[in-house]
């Protein structure tokens, strides 16, 4: 295995959220929404929706992406499986579907069992509605309750994956107690004091 392999393994980690909590430091800006936390597409796919709470995941000094989090009044973070919300990745870096995918699957991994075929049934799926990012693209995913999570990127639709087991786990990488971003969960989650 090469040092980009290497290099490439370690960041692919840290474009998820995935980095070792003890090796990764959570910058929180302001909890207070300013107009870069406003994304026109909510409008249409979850009205009535507000910022909860925002945080930068920075992983040995290097900035990785920006999250952000929408719900509706109300919204619970222990039922998350049965509520709408917005997760948006704003990234400051490049990064591979591939890699994005396969780490979402070790992340997954956390809170559930998931068998062999079924990672690669939803490495497929995550391929096909995630594209490659680089520097400044915003991938949003949309949890749908009971039906699985749509994406955007950029605020233009790139694909769903109907299927709302492989959504619980997949939005859990954030927002589940069992995160390997403890820090994260809590700066997203932070407007619901």
């Amino acid at each position: 295995m090469t040092a980009k392999h290497v290099l490439l393994g370690v960041l692919g980690a840290a474009a998820v959220g995935l980095a070792h909590a003890q090796s990764a430091e959570i910058r929180t800006p302001l909890a207070v929404s300013s107009a870069e936390d406003i994304r026109p597409e909510l409008g249409a796919l979850l009205p009535q929706s507000r910022l909860i709470g925002k945080g930068r995941l920075t992983f040995w000094g290097v900035q990785v992406y920006d999250a952000r989090l929408w719900a509706l009044p109300g919204f619970k973070p222990d039922t998350l499986a049965v509520q709408p919300f917005a997760l948006e990745l704003a990234y400051l870096r490049r990064f591979d579907n591939r890699d994005i995918a396969e780490r979402s699957i070790v992340e997954m991994r956390r809170s559930a069992s998931i068998s062999e075929v079924q990672a690669k049934v939803w490495i497929d799926e995550m391929m096909r509605a995630l594209p490659d990012v680089k520097k400044g693209d915003r991938i949003m995913g949309i949890h749908r309750p009971g039906v699985g999570a749509q994406f955007l990127m950029n605020g233009k639709p790139t694909g769903e994956i109907r299927d709302a087991e492989f959504a619980r786990l997949f939005f859990g990488i954030w927002l589940s107690p069992k995160t390997s971003e403890p820090e994260l969960r809590a700066a997203l989650l932070a407007g619901l004091g």
